[in-house]
């Protein structure tokens, strides 16, 4: 697997791996914002091998349907752009009517936050793990 890119470690928390992929959280606490980065070099989503691409898409759909049934989120946002950080990574964010962003995209909307508590964290890490197979990394 390619190293995580310094951006990505940097604005992050690593929660695991899963079939796939790295999964981190960023750590902007106002929303549960999952990043997917697959254990791949190719640079776009569009680029994997049929079964890599299959196997990233079931992680990414685990992860929404976790983000709607375990933490009440009504919409789930995605995207993979990839033109400030060239890693490929995936973003999965739980979205809901009133939060700090809605309804505008997140990007250059979501004012500063501090880092998720470590409690938060771990209880995150904990709830994928039993609900999406997550394999967590050390606190």
């Amino acid at each position: 697997m390619p190293a995580l890119h310094p951006q990505l470690a940097a604005d992050c928390h690593r929660l695991g791996t899963l079939n796939s992929a790295t999964l981190l959280l960023s750590k902007n606490a106002h929303l549960h914002w999952l990043i997917l980065v697959p254990d791949t070099d190719c640079a776009d989503l569009l680029d994997l091998p049929a079964a890599a691409l299959q196997t990233v898409m079931a992680d990414c759909r685990a992860l929404s349907g976790f983000l709607k049934s375990e933490l009440g989120y009504p919409k789930v946002n995605f995207a993979g752009l990839g033109n400030v950080v060239p890693q490929m990574h995936l973003h999965i964010i739980g979205r809901r009517e009133g939060d700090v962003c809605w309804p505008l995209p997140v990007w250059g909307q979501l004012p500063e936050s501090g880092p998720w508590p470590e409690h938060a964290v771990q209880a995150l890490r904990d709830a994928l793990s039993a609900t999406c197979g997550l394999r967590p990394c050390n606190a």
